[in-house]
């Protein structure tokens, strides 16, 4: 059954009629990948796969929610907001709590959510979640929150509820995204702009390393650590510099000893900042090929110097590049496992996905799961 048509039959036969059901999308990124939280610029888009909720106001506290994919069933208080072991209700109390935080008034609520979004693959699944609560409970209890209002909401249930340090790229992604197009975002002002991405015959493919990671179980929170203790270095000769946003590689070459971990981890968000830039103009042109060579740029960063990838993405990224038809490729999302992203000729297709899913699974003995992505609209209500 089409997914958004069994999310409203589960909904009807566990609580009955929905006052709203809501598409909320994953995103890739093309370029710009832990500049984010550095006040730097990246190149997300909201895609096809997401996660699908529907929801119903209450008269009473009660928190009543479905997750139909795990048949795992939550029960809570909306005057308690408890972590769950559960962990999945976590991205939504921590929802509740920013609401609550920002004095909008809400009762409990039923609800229930199912996805074709894979969890833990980089394709930020809970900015999904999360955001897609945010936007349901603004609708149906009309707070009129403005959407920039929402993803800083958003961002923030990461920050204290779950405990990921964690940009505003995923949120504002999720939210803002337009069908067809990328956004080039600054994360420091959040001034943004589109560009199309329509190469007809060049498919994005996501290959899903099945390696899953918890980002805030992860290194995620230290590199961010290491990049602003880089910062510190570098302001005592550069007091104007407050992020690295603000520095260059001559900067990070004066200040920090090659021997300090934050020197590599500077020196690649500073030239991934300059590789976004450049990209733009390369979109603006046309000029896949420059465009390609940049994302085969970026994974060997993400590899030697900010040391997020993992031994089953860097195979498939360099098994991609050893092709004379792959354009790019390059691991995505925060690391340490997740997909690869690869733009590759729709006539090579066929023959790519199934050299490599026999490569892969004779190196690790795993099979190769891929999607097809296209490039979709931000959350918005399903309409039936």
């Amino acid at each position: 059954m089409h997914l958004p048509a069994a999310l409203h039959e589960t909904f009807l036969q566990r609580f009955g009629q929905p006052d709203v059901c809501v598409k909320s999308p994953g995103r890739i990124n093309l370029l710009g990948e832990h500049t984010d939280y550095n006040d730097g610029y990246v190149m997300p888009a909201a895609i096809d796969l997401a996660v699908y909720l529907a929801i119903s106001k209450r008269s009473d506290p009660t928190l009543k929610w479905f997750a139909a994919d795990l048949n795992q069933t939550y029960e809570g208080n909306i005057e308690q907001l408890d972590r769950s072991p559960l962990g999945w209700p976590d991205y939504w109390l921590g929802a509740i709590q920013q609401l609550k935080l920002a004095g909008c008034k809400i009762s409990g609520f039923n609800a229930v959510v199912t996805a074709d979004l894979p969890i833990g693959a980089g394709l930020s699944s809970s900015a999904a979640l999360t955001c897609g609560i945010l936007f349901a409970l603004n609708h149906v209890f009309e707070l009129n929150l403005p959407t920039i209002q929402l993803i800083k909401m958003a961002q923030a249930t990461e920050h204290t509820f779950i405990g990921l340090q964690c940009g505003i790229m995923d949120q504002f992604a999720n939210m803002m995204g337009r069908e067809g197009q990328v956004i080039l975002l600054d994360c420091r002002s959040l001034d943004h702009q589109y560009a199309p991405f329509d190469f007809p015959g060049i498919d994005l493919v996501l290959l899903d390393t099945g390696v899953k990671h918890s980002l805030a179980a992860s290194a995620y929170n230290q590199r961010r650590q290491e990049c602003f203790a880089g910062v510190q270095l570098i302001q005592k000769k550069f007091p104007a510099v407050q992020s690295l946003r603000d520095a260059d590689v001559d900067m990070i070459a004066a200040t920090i000893p090659k021997s300090d971990i934050a020197y590599q981890r500077c020196m690649y968000v500073v030239q991934e900042n300059n590789r976004v830039l450049d990209s733009v103009e390369q979109l603006k042109q046309g000029n896949l090929t420059a465009f390609g060579k940049n994302m085969f740029s970026t994974h060997a960063g993400l590899r030697d110097q900010y040391a997020v990838s993992c031994d089953e993405a860097d195979f498939l990224v360099a098994q991609a590049k050893a092709t004379h038809f792959v354009v790019g490729a390059r691991m995505m999302g925060g690391g340490f496992g997740g997909c690869t992203l690869n733009l590759i000729p729709t006539s090579e297709m066929e023959s790519f996905l199934t050299t490599i899913s026999y490569q892969y699974m004779d190196r690790f003995q795993r099979n190769l799961v891929f999607h097809r992505v296209r490039l979709s609209a931000g959350t918005a209500v399903l309409v039936n």
